[in-house]
């Protein structure tokens, strides 16, 4: 059994996709976003590359010319992560991630790849490319290890404040994304609370149990935190600030694993044989547990392709970002998520700016990066 995150790979012999790269996002660009889309670009000729950036300091951290299918997008703003997001982004228009997005909406880019503010991000994607039909709030979607391979895990920091209906819809997008990016035939889905019995939890998680059990889903009920370790479902759901402070906590609990191990093999004069014979096993575990083979968070639920990595990312997991990127555009995740929403015969909901004005995208936006 593969129990390690699946990184997604380009499909042999599909047809090429055009990423865009908010070349200007994070705490470490656009020398750390340069250089890893580069040197993932120059591994996968078959993939375009669009940098969006301010081209001076784009280039600044080029080394030599652009190969043939990478290209500068001129964008002469960009989104602080201090900056109140939506803000930001209705105001500097010319935002590497508002530039970004646009050419994901106008056909020039399949997806968008940035590691700059969650809040920036999300409300760009929705001023910009708009919601699916059928989706009131879009969810961060990410792949928790656990020690039966990995399941789809959220909303992990897209939206807070979700009502019974939102976490239905993320159930609904969570199952469409573990059947096609991950492969499991018929997921099981199942609500994150604070009891196992339908009756526990907050109302809104009660609500959303009702909801799901007239569903066509494998809806298996609610799994409790402890449960998390081991794999309760291919797809678990919860409110975008319990699932933020709990895959803050796993990754955090897992770098405390491993230095606790490594000051133990310190402490004894035979520590250093010891990890001879465990080295193996350790290098297994340190794979799974390695949260930059995911790439980042594909925002489900918007006209559009979009993967949001994590801030603090440097080059190899930009390059494991692109990957992602590419995967989740050759699965034509919007495409199927709105089939799977939509009412009989609707189409994808057209590119709308109000939706930036409604209240909770202030509140989730206001609140910083969630999944940085």
């Amino acid at each position: 059994m593969d129990l390690t995150p699946h990184s997604p790979r380009p499909e042999a012999g599909a047809a090429r996709v055009r990423v865009a790269v908010d070349a200007m996002g994070g705490d470490h660009g656009p020398e750390e976003i340069v250089r890893g889309a580069m040197s993932w670009a120059i591994g996968h000729p078959e993939v375009d590359l669009l940098l969006v950036g301010d081209e001076a300091r784009v280039r600044a951290h080029l080394d030599g010319p652009l190969p043939s299918h990478v290209r500068l997008v001129q964008a002469s703003e960009s989104v602080a992560m201090e900056e109140h997001p939506a803000a930001a982004v209705r105001r500097k228009r010319d935002a590497s991630i508002n530039v970004a997005m646009r050419l994901v909406r106008s056909g020039e880019a399949d997806a968008v790849v940035t590691a700059g503010h969650t809040g920036a991000g999300v409300a760009s994607a929705i001023l910009n490319l708009g919601r699916l039909r059928g989706v009131d709030r879009p969810a961060l979607a990410v792949q928790m290890v656990t020690d039966r391979g990995p399941f789809v895990f959220l909303d992990i920091g897209a939206t807070t404040d979700s009502s019974g209906l939102n976490l239905a819809q993320y159930a609904r997008m969570g199952a469409i994304y573990s059947a096609e990016v991950l492969g499991v035939r018929d997921p099981s889905v199942a609500l994150l609370s604070i009891g196992e019995e339908g009756g526990k939890g907050e109302a809104r998680v009660q609500e959303a149990t009702v909801l799901l059990a007239g569903t066509d889903l494998r809806f298996i009920g609610n799994v409790e935190g402890k449960d998390l370790p081991h794999h309760p479902a291919d797809v678990v759901v919860c409110d975008a600030s319990v699932g933020n402070v709990t895959i803050k906590f796993f990754e955090g609990v897992s770098g405390f694993i491993f230095d606790m191990l490594r000051a133990e093999f310190r402490r004894w004069p035979l520590g250093p044989i010891g990890y001879l014979f465990m080295r193996p096993g350790l290098r297994r575990m340190r794979v799974r547990f390695d949260y930059e083979r995911l790439g980042g968070a594909p925002l489900l639920g918007v006209n559009g392709t979009v993967l949001i990595t994590h801030g603090r990312a440097k080059r190899r997991m930009i390059g494991f970002a692109m990957a992602a990127g590419v995967a989740a555009a050759q699965a034509r995740i919007p495409e199927r998520i709105a089939a799977a929403l939509a009412p009989a015969g609707a189409s994808i909901a057209e590119t709308t700016g109000p939706a930036l004005e409604e209240p909770w995208v202030e509140a989730t936006t206001r609140s910083g990066s969630a999944a940085s």
